[in-house]
């Protein structure tokens, strides 16, 4: 059995977005609970810092993006570049109205001085426009998870503020009603995943690359679903002081850390553009730092083999300075067929007038 792994083609899907959504997130749950447990006593400003880091990025990935597509307008007549311009706008725009939830939400963690359904305001209108968002992704092949989030859990958002509230009264197991319907259509898609996976694997038709698509898929989805609800769980005791439950916070949310390490590793599989950068980011960021191309070129190979004629290199590798090395090999060549020529001594015949 061989295995091969190099740099270039373990970043030529990486997707920097959700890589820097995913981490920021796993840190903020980290940090709100330490400080609900009172392991910390941070403030919730310094708290949410991984928030803010995350919606600096936006701005500043919109920023730079706008700046591309105003300062080069030849740009603007290659392929969808329309298209993907107005979904970074969406983009924008639906990240500002939740950075307000977020701002709106830290400084009542720290004041207490505003209704909890006035909080929600922005997040509920951010649901309600979702819905339009998500129909125009996917008429125009876009990615749209965080508003297909948002629409899909409007009436959960509702519940919770009405909750945190008092005006109703019910428990926690009551309040997430809609998070508990939408658990089990997902633990539905995970099985239907799983036998999908479990079918082609058994299917002499398929070839080895849709084998290993569906069952990368079908492990994927179920360590991102599963201790989703493993969360919900703890946590809705948790809320409702079960005797059963006596965890902290930090435990209660442990599982969310199998989440978010599945959405990392998943993220160096999906591609997606970044800050107006109109190439693959792996080569952008080789462009940018030449050094880095001495490493994206090295393959680590294991073969168990050791006998055997080695491999030749894969094709499709793209290698940086292929260009280079030819013109490098032909002059070479050329000096080499001039060494080798026959020395011919110059004889000069007198010829009679």
């Amino acid at each position: 059995m061989c295995t091969e792994m190099n740099l270039q083609t373990l970043f030529q899907d990486f997707n920097p977005s959700k890589f820097v959504v995913h981490t920021c997130l796993s840190i903020f749950t980290a940090l709100l609970a330490l400080k609900l447990d009172n392991t910390i006593d941070w403030s919730y400003w310094s708290v949410f810092a991984p928030i803010w880091i995350w919606k600096f990025l936006v701005v500043l990935g919109a920023t730079i993006g706008t700046y591309v597509w105003w300062q080069y307008p030849h740009f603007r007549l290659e392929g969808e570049a329309y298209i993907h311009y107005k979904a970074m706008l969406i983009s924008l725009a639906i990240h500002l109205i939740l950075l307000m939830f977020e701002l709106l939400v830290c400084d009542q963690l720290t004041t207490y001085r505003h209704f909890w359904i006035l909080i929600f305001i922005p997040l509920i209108f951010i649901s309600i426009v979702s819905i339009a968002i998500c129909i125009w992704c996917v008429k125009h092949d876009r990615s749209y998870e965080l508003e297909l989030f948002c629409a899909v859990n409007i009436l959960q958002f509702i519940f919770l503020a009405l909750k945190l509230d008092t005006i109703i009264t019910w428990s926690w197991e009551v309040v997430f009603v809609p998070l508990w319907i939408l658990m089990c259509l997902s633990l539905v898609g995970v099985l239907y995943s799983i036998m999908f996976a479990g079918i082609l694997l058994r299917s002499p038709e398929a070839n080895i690359q849709q084998r290993r698509t569906s069952f990368n898929s079908a492990m994927a989805y179920t360590f991102t679903v599963v201790p989703i609800l493993v969360f919900l769980v703890l946590l809705t005791n948790k809320l409702d002081d079960s005797p059963e439950n006596r965890f902290t916070y930090i435990v209660v949310v442990s599982p969310l850390f199998v989440t978010y390490a599945t959405l990392i590793i998943m993220s160096f599989s999906s591609k997606g553009g970044w800050f107006g950068i109109r190439k693959d980011f792996c080569q952008f960021l080789l462009s940018v730092f030449p050094l880095l191309q001495e490493y994206a070129n090295i393959a680590y190979n294991n073969n168990v083999n050791r006998g055997s004629v080695p491999n030749e290199p894969p094709v499709n590798q793209e290698p940086y300075r292929d260009e280079e090395k030819k013109v490098h090999r032909k002059q070479k060549n050329q000096k080499k067929n001039e060494a080798l020529k026959p020395v011919v001594p110059v004889t000069s015949i007198d010829m009679p007038d």
